[in-house]
C-alpha cells in the first residue's frame, strides 16, 4: 500500500498503470508477421538504423512479416540521438508512403523515432508541437495512434513498454521528450537472440540506464504527494512512485545486479543477456508509470553539450551514450536525495547488491553504484565524456529545462544543488 492512505483535499489519490502487451522468449521475433496481421496492418512502414540493418535483423524482420502477406517498406536511417531533421526524414518517408501501421526495429533510438513517426502519420504537426514544455507546446494527439509494433535489439531503454520519446536538440543545447499514453506501442516483442551481436560497450551502456530507471523511479516522489490534477487527462505520464511501479523497479535491480556484469563479460551468455532484456521491459513499465528523475535530466545536455567522446561499439561519430550519460551524475544525485528516502535508498542498494548490507547509510547506493560502473567499463565521471568546471553553468541550464524529471524527484534541485552534483559527478572515482 502506499505510505500515505490518508486522502488530502488538494493532493493525487490514484495512480494509473499502462502496460504494453510484451511477447518475451528466445525466437519471439518470429512472431512479428502474426501480430501485425493482428493489428489490423497490411501495408507498414519498418523503422530500423544501419546497424541493426548491417546485423541482418532488419532484413529478417522483414521477411517475417511478408511471409504473412504484410507489405513492407523499410526506413534503416535512423540517427543515433534522434534530432529534429532526422526525425522530419522519416515522418517524410512515413507520410509519402501511405502505411496503416509501423514496425520499430533496433535500439531506443529506432523505437522512439517509430513513435514519433506512427504519431506524426496519425496526427500531421510539427514535431516541437508535441514536445514537452518548456522546450516545446505539448500538444496531446487527440485520438490513438496508427498501430506500432516494437522489437527492441538492445537491452536497456524499455521503449517497448513505453509512452515517450526523446530527440536531441543540439541548438538548444539539450534533448526534450515527447509523452504520452497513445505513443505506448500497441505491442512488443522482446527476443533476446536479437541482442547476441551487442558489443560489451552497449550492452554495459544498455544496462546501467536500465539499473538507473529503477532506481530513480523506485525512490521518486510518491504519486500521492503531487497536487491532484483537475481533470484525469491532466494526469501526468510521470506520476511518481506507486505501489505496482515499486514491484517491477525491485525486481529489474536484482535482474541488474545480478547478470549485468555477465552479460558485459560474456557475448554468448544467453542467461543474462535475457534477463538483462528483460529487466529492461520491466524497468520500462515501472518508470514509465513514476518517472524519472535527476540523472535523466541531468543526461540530457551531458549527450546534447559536447559531442567528444568516443566508444568503440557505437558508430563512427562521437557522442555520449545515453546509458553512460545517465549513469555518471547517478552516484551524487542518489547521495543528494537520500535524505529524502533513507528506507527506499538503502532498499534500492540492497536490491542491487543482491542482499543486505550492514548498516547502509547514504553512500551504500552510491558506493555499489560506482563498483557495479567499475566492473562493466563505464566513464569514470564528466571528465572522461569531455567535460570540466567550466562547464558546469551550462549543464545546470540545460537540466533545468527538464522539469519533467526534476519535479518527480523525491527532492527539490535547483541550480546550486544541480551545480553540485554535475561537480561532484567529474570524478566518480
Amino acid at each position: 500500500m502506499a505510505e500515505n492512505t490518508t486522502a488530502v483535499p488538494d493532493r493525487e489519490r490514484a495512480f494509473k498503470l499502462e502496460t504494453t502487451p510484451i511477447t518475451f522468449g528466445p525466437g519471439a521475433s518470429e512472431e512479428a508477421g502474426w501480430e501485425m496481421k493482428r493489428l489490423g496492418a497490411e501495408r507498414v512502414m519498418v523503422i530500423s538504423d544501419p546497424g541493426v540493418a548491417r546485423a541482418g535483423i532488419t532484413g529478417k524482420v522483414r521477411e517475417i512479416l511478408e511471409a504473412e502477406g504484410i507489405e513492407c517498406e523499410v526506413f534503416d536511417r535512423v540517427h543515433v540521438e534522434p534530432t529534429l531533421e532526422s526525425l522530419q526524414e522519416a515522418t517524410d518517408f512515413a507520410m509519402e508512403g501511405g502505411f496503416d501501421g509501423f514496425v520499430g526495429a533496433g535500439g531506443g533510438s529506432s523505437l522512439d523515432t517509430a513513435k514519433v513517426v506512427s504519431l506524426v502519420a496519425t496526427h500531421p504537426a510539427p514535431v516541437m508541437e508535441y514536445v514537452h514544455p518548456p522546450v516545446g507546446s505539448g500538444r496531446k494527439p487527440p485520438s490513438p495512434l496508427k498501430p506500432l509494433l516494437a522489437i527492441p535489439t538492445t537491452a536497456g531503454t524499455g521503449s517497448e513498454a513505453t509512452g515517450i520519446a526523446v530527440l536531441d536538440l543540439p541548438d538548444l543545447r539539450t534533448k526534450a521528450a515527447i509523452s504520452h499514453p497513445f505513443l505506448r506501442p500497441a505491442h512488443g516483442i522482446v527476443d533476446p537472440l536479437l541482442t547476441r551481436s551487442m558489443p560489451y560497450d552497449v550492452t554495459a551502456a544498455c544496462g546501467l540506464d536500465v539499473v538507473c530507471h529503477a532506481v530513480e523511479s523506485f525512490t521518486a516522489r510518491s504519486f500521492d504527494s503531487r497536487p491532484a490534477p483537475e481533470t484525469p487527462e491532466d494526469r501526468p505520464p510521470f506520476q511518481g512512485s506507486n505501489p505496482v511501479s515499486d514491484i517491477w523497479a525491485a525486481r529489474a535491480l536484482e535482474y541488474g545486479g545480478q547478470y549485468l556484469r555477465r552479460a558485459v563479460g560474456d557475448g554468448d551468455d544467453m542467461e543474462a543477456r535475457g534477463n538483462m532484456m528483460l529487466a529492461a521491459s520491466i524497468a520500462g513499465i515501472g518508470f514509465g508509470s513514476a518517472g524519472t528523475a535527476i540523472p535523466h535530466a541531468c543526461a540530457y545536455p551531458i549527450a546534447s553539450l559536447k559531442h567528444a567522446f568516443r566508444s568503440p561499439g557505437y558508430p563512427d561519430e562521437p557522442f555520449v551514450p545515453h546509458g553512460f550519460a545517465v549513469i555518471v551524475t547517478a552516484p551524487a544525485a542518489f547521495r543528494f536525495t537520500y535524505p529524502a528516502n533513507p528506507k527506499k535508498h538503502r532498499q534500492a542498494a540492497e536490491f542491487l547488491a543482491g542482499g543486505p548490507i550492514s548498516d547502509p547509510d547514504e553512500g551504500a547506493l552510491p558506493d555499489i553504484l560506482t563498483r557495479l560502473m567499475k566492473d562493466v567499463g563505464a566513464p569514470s565521471g564528466l571528465r572522461e565524456l569531455g567535460y570540466d568546471e567550466s562547464d558546469v553553468d551550462d549543464l545546470v541550464s540545460g537540466a533545468l529545462k527538464q522539469q519533467r524529471q526534476l519535479g518527480i524527484a523525491p527532492r527539490e534541485a535547483g541550480p546550486d544543488e544541480l551545480a553540485n552534483i554535475f561537480r561532484e559527478s567529474l570524478e566518480n572515482w
